[in-house]
């Protein structure tokens, strides 16, 4: 059992939803149930997700569980886009949530890999 609070990737994670739960703030009152909050529910679940895999007995196990969190992952990228387009976020904000998820993803998929690797 790992304490998923010492994983850099959770931190990034972890930063991540708050940033998205900062940043919705400000969204219209008529997205509180639509928008934003499956833009919080996809970014909150990638830390989540991290930690319920730490409480694995095993790599392929926790693996599995980093996999969702890569998913939460790409959803989140896409509720960013959309927000972005409908223009419920600026461009600035909108690059750096961007760049954040994209830096989670990459360090999902290389941790993915090397459990993996390890067998």
């Amino acid at each position: 059992m790992k304490d998923f609070r010492s994983l850099k990737v959770w931190q990034k994670g972890h930063e991540l939803a708050l940033a998205v739960y900062k940043a919705t703030l400000s969204f219209p009152r008529e997205e509180m149930y639509g928008l934003v909050s499956q833009l919080r529910r996809a970014a909150s679940s990638i830390p989540a997700n991290i930690a319920e895999g730490c409480g694995c007995n095993g790599n392929r196990e926790f693996a599995r569980f980093l996999g969702i969190a890569l998913r939460s992952a790409s959803e989140t990228e896409y509720h960013l886009l959309l927000a972005r387009d409908l223009g419920y976020l600026d461009i600035k904000t909108y690059e750096e949530l961007n760049n954040q998820a994209t830096e989670v993803k990459r360090m999902l998929t290389g941790f993915i890999q090397k459990l993996n690797a390890d067998g």
